[in-house]
């Protein structure tokens, strides 16, 4: 570790650092790369296919357009998502990607020393994330091309290491190991603390110095502890001006609330299944595998039970052919192998006769208690109960934000302060041009939690937080 990172690490007396950011996933990385003095500008010999946004950009030329007005660049495009600047951002990264094209981003980059802003990024994994935590063989959802960040194609740093993409996607041990050496390959790593626990975040206003000068703006102090090979946990406590969450969502795993969740034959994650079957805890002869969810680790966890020939219960309460299920928004050419599972979904049912062999489905079953001898208990549409042994249960029903560190648990953070925050239902409010938290100066959040849920757009986010800290720092007094 670097002296520079020991110091802030570990006193409350050095000068505060200007952004801490919590969270070394996709958004992280992508928001260390435009604070470390790699900025974005407009190729002039190339046109970009939309008129509209081909016009503005000729208005700034020579401009970064990290210091042109987002708001402006943003107006009137349309795409796959809600926030205008991750829109913006990714029609300049991939200006026809959505029509089929491959046309090469229209931003050239430069790395100017002098715009960097010193940070730190905190993250309990190697830089990466959640990637890190994903079975590695398993396909990524998004095409290949739309996981990689700026200025390092995926697919070229694929071919490098004479790795091919399947299907146009990658695999998510692929996906991970570009994440760590993105940071690498462009000399971010000094700015990175993998294995750091966040605890607390706490703010207030600064107490003006000696010389009377006050920087604007709150201070936040940001504690927790490291993870060691010696079990040790040294703590650490850092002062920021700006804080940016950039946690994601796979912390909390979500759970049904029902009478004997807590058994030790429960599970929210695929590994548990992995480690089960190399034990030889579930086999081809073992009572069936409970999978509760119909979601995309639901049907993750229903190819990996077939390709291993172990028999599978499939239980969830939606209707099979309900439009709101992931896979009516898939197209079937891209991914066969979950419309597979759908199809397994609607054909296989309970009450009719198995065209696939050691696999069950039950749409609109609801788990109501499962007991210690491994019976589940289930109700069933007509609010009859149906009774199955099982070897294992995989509770696959998405997941939940942890800041538990924030006040609140951040809660008062969300669009809706009375409801629980959901990056689906009830995300962070933020500014959706400087992504600043609407109840918090100085506080940011990125990614799923403020909505963006897909790599492609969650560095839209971090355009958005650079672009409002490069114009902050311009602002504070020498």
């Amino acid at each position: 570790m670097s002296n520079w990172r020991k110091d802030h690490l570990g006193a409350s007396s050095v000068e505060p650092l200007p952004v801490v950011i919590i969270g070394n996933g996709p958004s992280g990385i992508c928001l260390s790369y435009l604070l470390s003095g790699y900025t974005p500008y407009v190729k002039p010999d190339i046109a970009h296919p939309h008129p509209l946004l081909q016009r503005k950009l000729t208005e700034a030329p020579g401009v970064s357009v990290l210091d042109q007005d987002l708001d402006y660049l943003s107006e009137g495009l349309e795409g796959r998502c809600q926030s205008p600047v991750a829109l913006l951002f990714d029609a300049l990264l991939r200006p026809d990607t959505d029509f089929g094209g491959n046309m090469e981003s229209v931003l050239t980059w430069k790395h100017q020393k002098e715009r960097a802003i010193p940070h730190m990024v905190l993250g309990r994994n190697l830089p990466g994330g959640a990637w890190h935590s994903i079975e590695g063989s398993m396909v990524t959802l998004s095409q290949g091309q739309w996981m990689g960040l700026p200025d390092l194609q995926v697919k070229e740093w694929m071919c490098r290491r004479r790795r091919g993409l399947r299907n146009s996607r990658a695999t998510a041990g692929d996906i991970a190991h570009y994440y760590r050496d993105y940071v690498t390959k462009k000399g971010l790593g000094h700015n990175f603390v993998s294995g750091a626990v966040v605890t607390a975040v706490e703010w207030g206003m600064p107490e003006s110095s000696g010389s009377g000068v006050r920087h604007p703006g709150p201070l936040f102090q940001v504690s927790g502890f490291l993870t060691t090979e010696d079990q040790s946990r040294p703590p650490f406590s850092l002062c920021a001006r700006n804080v940016v969450l950039a946690t994601g969502t796979s912390d909390s795993p979500a759970r049904l609330g029902i009478p004997g969740e807590a058994l030790p034959f429960v599970h929210y994650k695929l590994s548990a299944l992995e480690a089960a079957t190399r034990a030889g805890t579930v086999s081809p002869a073992s009572d069936p595998v409970l999978i509760v969810g119909a979601g995309l680790s639901a049907a993750d966890a229903v190819l990996y039970a077939r390709h291993y020939s172990i028999p599978v219960i499939h239980a969830f309460r939606r209707p099979v052919h309900d439009p709101g299920l992931v896979f009516n928004q898939l197209p079937k050419m891209l991914y066969p192998e979950y419309h597979k599972v759908h199809q397994m979904m609607r054909e296989q049912s309970i009450l009719s006769p198995s065209p696939y062999e050691g696999y069950r489905s039950l749409p609109e079953h609801q788990l109501l208690l499962l007991k210690e001898d491994r019976q589940a208990v289930f109700q069933d549409p007509k609010g009859l109960q149906k009774v199955f042994g099982v070897a294992l249960v995989l509770v696959l029903i998405g997941s939940h934000p942890d800041l538990s560190f924030l006040p609140g648990a951040g809660a008062n953070l969300a669009m809706d302060p009375d409801q629980p925050l959901s990056a689906k239902r009830n995300p962070i409010d933020v500014d959706p041009f400087t992504y600043q938290s609407t109840h918090q100066e100085g506080l940011y959040a990125v990614g799923p939690l403020v909505g963006d849920n897909f790599v492609r757009f969650v560095q839209g986010g971090a355009l958005a937080v650079a672009s409002s800290l490069l114009r902050k720092e311009a602002r504070q007094p020498p």
